[in-house]
């Protein structure tokens, strides 16, 4: 059995760092930890034709978000305000939480 361990999750914000959007930031929307992909927000839009369905489904071009690499993105830290590696660590009572290897300041509220 392959487990993944992602360090986004939804509603995360994050900085593409390769490909076509380079640069762009954007809000997750989906996680798919079986693929190791994310779709985010307003970023790597694609167009599909669309054929008519049933119950009055209209046909046409639609654009919508396809999913990205989660190498190709980077988690952006609240506290430094910049694209940064994530660390894990436990707190008193046990609890995981997400840590910026930058600034030492936990991500998780």
């Amino acid at each position: 059995m392959l487990t993944n361990k992602l360090n986004m999750k939804k509603d995360d914000k994050v900085k593409v760092i390769s490909g076509k959007d380079k640069g762009k930031i954007g809000k997750i929307i989906k996680v798919l930890p079986a693929k190791n992909k994310v779709v985010i927000e307003s970023i790597n839009k694609i167009k599909r034709h669309v054929k008519p369905g049933r119950y009055g489904k209209e046909s046409g071009i639609v654009e919508r978000e396809a999913p990205i690499h989660v190498s190709n993105v980077m988690l952006m830290c609240s506290k430094c305000v910049t694209p940064a590696r994530i660390g894990k660590k436990y707190l008193e009572d046990g609890k995981k939480v997400r840590v910026c290897k930058k600034c030492n300041e936990i991500i998780d509220a």
